[in-house]
């Protein structure tokens, strides 16, 4: 963030180069997003999953920046079948962006969830189109949020993603990112919704 504040994302154990980061955030759908063995130079480890059959809830002000989440269902294995609030979505309010992660999002977002989450300005989306949910229902649910910058993740593939992007073409703008890293403010959000793809797939 503008005050030095650094955040990771599906942290497995792994943030990259560089200083340990303040927040980590978590998600238990798939064993790549998560470590039960944090950095302990870490100050903040949030986990999408609730203790005790008890859901999530996340809300903190760390330096410049809010944090807070809005749980959703997973699937799990054919025994359990979908396990309540084992995803969770997490929020970033700061400079006056509302940046959203969806997580390992598995179904489409009921009226409540949309409510809780409010606008996004920034999200961050799976596109793998199996892992996570088909990808013609993940472009309803970025239909709904209409966020000004959807960045996509979770790819695993260059066919994959164009294909997410093709469909996404009728309702945003395309732009494909030169550098591995963006700098946004509020006076830098695009006038039309835009996918940004980043460099890397």
């Amino acid at each position: 963030t503008q005050g030095g504040i650094v955040i990771a994302t599906d942290y497995n154990g792994r943030a990259g180069p560089g200083r340990a980061p303040d927040v980590v955030t978590m998600n238990r759908a798939h064993y790549t997003h998560y470590t039960s063995a944090p950095d302990p130079a870490i100050s903040h480890v949030l986990r999408g999953w609730g203790e005790d059959g008890k859901p999530a809830r996340h809300r903190l002000r760390v330096g410049d920046v809010y944090i807070r989440n809005v749980t959703t269902d997973i699937r799990s294995s054919e025994e359990i079948g979908r396990l309540e609030d084992g995803n969770s979505i997490f929020i970033f309010e700061v400079a006056g962006l509302c940046i959203g992660h969806l997580g390992h999002l598995h179904h489409e977002l009921t009226a409540s969830q949309r409510a809780k989450i409010g606008r996004l300005d920034i999200v961050f989306v799976p596109v793998d189109g199996g892992y996570t949910m088909a990808q013609s229902a993940m472009i309803q649910v970025l239909q709904d949020l209409r966020a000004s910058i959807v960045i996509p993740m979770h790819a695993f593939g260059p066919h994959t993603l164009e294909r997410f992007v093709a469909g996404m073409k009728g309702s945003f703008r395309i732009e494909y990112a030169i550098d591995p890293t963006v700098t946004v403010s509020l006076r830098t959000l695009p006038d039309t919704p835009e996918v940004l793809v980043m460099p890397g797939f």
